[in-house]
């Protein structure tokens, strides 16, 4: 890792810390803890009013992500299911329910306050199926061909390394298995100065790959059926995405497995 990945990475990691502590010691005051995002880009507010209500208010609170992967995903009873970069766990535990007592949800986070604030959740949610993971999305601490969905909020525009990420995915993932992310991305036309000028690194915003990048990378990664949809616009050019896309191979969600 260059000196700069290495900076980068830890201002990503000082940014994260600091929201953890501002929802933890925020659930300690009378009203409870507030928001961290305000704009309607980003945050809790990208989920529905039913899913917010049955999560910890510290685990809705924590939120940051530019979309809801839960719903991307399209998770299904009994399966296996891995989100990276997993903040205070909103995602996770929402898998949590959708994949049910049969299934299993993993949260991978490389921020001790982070997963500190998830494993009070999960404690709060009473999710028996949960299992929280300390470590970086370029190297994730999972055998290979162990996961049947991977899921992401607005977290892998924050690697610099991106491809890492997308072969570390392919790795983890069954075959057959998929990916269901939601993540900033640019117009192609955007020069990365151009997307830097939009928005800072720690914004998801400057770290953003174009939509042909983004295809490229998952292409090289071995992912195949890949597409990537705008949703809403979070700057001028730049685009909160749902990305999906499949390792090629045999098997058809939970029940395919042997």
């Amino acid at each position: 890792m260059t000196d700069q990945s290495s900076d980068l990475r830890e201002t990503v990691r000082q940014r994260y810390a600091a929201a953890a502590l501002q929802v933890t010691e925020g659930g300690t005051a009378c009203c409870g803890p507030a928001a961290i995002e305000v704009d309607a880009n980003f945050g809790s507010a990208l989920y529905a009013d039913g899913e917010r209500d049955v999560l910890p208010a510290e685990a809705v609170a924590a939120s940051l992500g530019c979309g809801n992967p839960t719903v991307v995903a399209d998770l299904q009873e009994g399966e296996r299911v891995l989100d990276l970069g997993s903040g205070g766990g909103i995602d996770v535990l929402l898998s949590a329910r959708r994949v049910g007592p049969t299934g299993r949800a993993y949260g991978l986070d490389m921020t001790e306050e982070m997963l500190a604030l998830a494993l009070a959740n999960r404690k709060k949610a009473g999710a028996a199926n949960v299992e929280f993971l300390k470590g970086a999305i370029e190297a994730i601490p999972l055998p290979a061909d162990t996961i049947d969905v991977v899921i992401s909020n607005c977290v892998i525009n924050l690697s610099t390394d991106k491809a890492a990420v997308f072969a570390e995915t392919f790795r983890v993932l069954r075959p057959g298995g998929r990916i269901g992310v939601s993540d900033v991305v640019a117009d192609d036309a955007l020069t990365p100065g151009q997307r830097a000028e939009r928005g800072s690194y720690v914004g998801c915003i400057a770290g953003a790959l174009s939509f042909a990048e983004y295809r490229r990378g998952l292409e090289a990664a071995g992912f195949t059926d890949i597409g990537i949809t705008p949703t809403h616009a979070v700057a001028d050019g730049m685009h909160s995405a749902v990305i999906r896309a499949v390792k090629p191979g045999n098997g058809g969600g939970a029940g395919g497995r042997s």
